[in-house]
């Protein structure tokens, strides 16, 4: 198949280093990126190791609760501030 292809110059320019580099044509080297892109676009994504997170103490809770505002803030900022 024949086809025209419009390339950017960073790619037209890797292309053709790689020709120079395998001694081979143009259109051999555009054909093999094609492949190997194609192949790892189509390519199932690698699972990695799942991500897990290590538990921390951190002390008891000293908020009862934190629907009241007022004695949040009068915990965290001493009866004093009041």
């Amino acid at each position: 198949m024949r086809t025209t292809l419009s390339l950017d110059d960073d790619v037209a320019a890797e292309l053709e280093r790689v020709r120079q580099q395998r001694g081979v044509r143009f259109k051999e080297v555009v054909n093999d990126a094609l492949r190997r892109g194609l192949r790892h676009m189509s390519a199932r994504p690698r699972r990695g190791a799942p991500f897990r997170t290590k538990a921390v103490a951190l002390g008891r809770v000293r908020l009862p609760s934190i629907d009241n505002i007022g004695e949040a803030l009068a915990v965290a900022e001493g009866e004093a501030f009041k």
